[in-house]
């Protein structure tokens, strides 16, 4: 009797053992990650130590860190982010407000999709820059014509993706709900946006990409702050650590906003391994 109750209870000992995977693939990401990030600041040393390039047109990264913590000291890196992130995160959120609804309303209506489609692959291709003029004209240099420039650049890779994810879910998903007795209503929301939760993701990371990338181009508009401006100025003046810093600070902005979307993805699709 004792020896069949302890055969019983062995098992459960070996649960814990399941997450070592998870955990190896964690830490060799992140091994990779630094490896990586070393040989590539390494590289950009040994380049100008070597003299393969001018240390005024590409300063060491020394110069840069040291530029970097004087405007940290200085307190002026700080307002550019805080502007910049504002600005972006302003474009990005408008566009994912309008563009998920309306990719939803595109994936599951054939006669939505057949009257807004045309426009939206009428305007998809035209660059953000290109839009500049006019956007000058209808909404001068302030902060909308920005918050706009950014809005455009985001909304498009938003509402793609989000197009492609309710198209694209799995018809058995939805036969097996309807075969469960499950309305419409309850396999548009049990069905249909969970499996598309991953491309709507997708499209969000490119969306905030896309905002970080055009937000140097909308601060070209009339600004006295921001990264954008920053780097920008900096070149007027000649100054290519602050250049150097300004693009750094939008990479690890860009790189953050990039980590929270991966994070969101994990939380809202637990069954589905968020892609790094």
């Amino acid at each position: 009797m004792t020896v069949q109750q302890t055969s019983t209870l062995t098992p459960t000992r070996g649960a814990p053992a399941q997450a070592t995977p998870s955990r190896r693939r964690r830490r060799a990401y992140a091994e990779l990650t630094l490896i990586s990030l070393v040989v590539g600041i390494s590289a950009w040393w040994l380049v100008v130590a070597l003299h393969l390039a001018n240390p005024v047109l590409l300063p060491p990264p020394p110069t840069v860190v040291r530029s970097m913590v004087e405007m940290l000291i200085e307190g002026t890196l700080l307002i550019h982010v805080a502007v910049s992130l504002a600005r972006a995160v302003g474009g990005f959120l408008l566009a994912t407000v309008i563009g998920v609804p309306l990719g939803i309303f595109m994936g599951r209506s054939a006669r939505i999709h057949a009257i807004i489609d045309p426009w939206v692959e009428l305007l998809r291709p035209v660059p953000p820059i290109a839009m500049l003029p006019l956007v000058v004209l209808w909404f001068g240099i302030g902060e909308e014509s920005k918050l706009v420039v950014v809005f455009y650049g985001a909304i498009f890779p938003i509402l793609i993706n989000t197009i492609h994810g309710v198209r694209t879910v799995d018809n058995t998903l939805i036969r097996a709900a309807r075969a469960l007795g499950a309305s419409g209503r309850q396999i548009f929301y049990l069905v249909v946006l969970p499996a598309a939760v991953p491309s709507v993701v997708t499209g969000l990371r490119l969306g905030a990409g896309m905002a970080i990338f055009v937000l140097v181009a909308a601060e070209l508009l009339g600004s006295t702050a921001g990264l954008g401006w920053l780097i920008m100025d900096s070149r007027e003046h000649f100054f290519t650590d602050r250049i150097m810093v300004g693009i750094v600070a939008l990479g690890l902005v860009g790189y953050c906003i990039n980590r929270s979307l991966l994070g969101l993805e994990r939380k809202l699709v637990r069954w589905r391994p968020a892609q790094e």
